[in-house]
């Protein structure tokens, strides 16, 4: 029985169509609605066969946390509820991590999204989506299934943002892959200035990490030795790239940037009943 746990904080947006894709017997999803004030539970709740437990208080790290109490089966994965997905793509996934010799944990490969997105999250994600930092790496996918023996390396999600690159740091080359049978797409926010809020906030939760030694160290000139260097042709988006960089690391140490979701690209699904 494979296990999907899904935290979701004013989801309402996107659940329906989250669920809609992956139900199936053999499937067992728990959708932890947190500190939602909107229809995230109760869409959840339409659907058959899906358990949801609503807590009052945000916070993704305790959501995954309580999922977790109550999920019945290996392997979990864990699943943003943005990312469209299948229970074929998710049998597969379960198929790759459990066939595959020493691999614990698993995840899709990701695609970003960047169909009518201002040019500057486009030059953006034409260096970041190049980044050899991702490959075989668990986190930026929304997505990551980890066999039994995956999930005993922890006990529970520790308080951070960044709970993709907290799984990531726990296991080694060999341990954790992609599958190119799976694709995650990921939607681009759909304004520049969504695109910093997004960047700080995951640049504040890295760094957390990394300040703990939780994370392996960050490539900071990855993206010019990388892909700027054999593509000089991404000469000008890697300026765009620099300039929100540069914004997002100044958004990130003047404030409180928690953690939460791009709602440019849920208003964009429209709520699903």
């Amino acid at each position: 029985m494979i296990s999907v746990v899904i935290a979701a904080h004013n989801e309402a947006a996107v659940i329906g169509r989250c669920l809609d894709g992956i139900l199936a017997p053999d499937i067992d999803i728990t959708v932890v609605a947190n500190g939602c004030s909107d229809d995230t539970a109760a869409i959840a709740a339409s659907r058959p066969g899906v358990r949801v437990i609503d807590r009052p208080e945000p916070g993704k790290s305790g959501a995954l946390n309580a999922g977790d109490a109550v999920a019945t089966g290996f392997p979990r994965i864990y699943l943003d509820a943005d990312i469209p997905l299948t229970a074929h793509d998710l049998r597969t996934l379960a198929a790759f991590l459990s066939e595959t010799p020493g691999l614990l944990a698993a995840t899709a490969r990701r695609t970003l999204d960047t169909r009518r997105r201002p040019l500057l999250v486009k030059a953006h994600s034409a260096i970041n989506g190049r980044l050899p930092a991702y490959r075989d790496a668990l986190y930026g996918r929304g997505v990551i299934a980890l066999s039994a023996a995956g999930r005993a390396r922890f006990d529970t999600f520790p308080e951070v943002v960044a709970d993709d690159l907290f799984l990531d740091g726990l296991f080694g080359p060999g341990e954790k892959a992609e599958t190119p049978a799976v694709v995650a797409v990921v939607e681009t926010p759909r304004r520049t200035s969504d695109l910093v809020k997004r960047l700080a906030r995951v640049r504040a939760g890295n760094a957390a990490l990394r300040a703990a030694g939780a994370a392996r160290p960050a490539a900071r000139s990855s993206w010019l030795r990388d892909v700027v260097v054999p593509r000089p042709w991404l000469l000008p988006a890697a300026v765009g790239y620099v300039a929100l960089t540069v914004a997002a690391s100044r958004a990130a140490r003047r404030r409180d940037v928690g953690w939460g979701h791009d709602t440019s690209t849920r208003g964009a699904v429209g709520a699903q009943q």
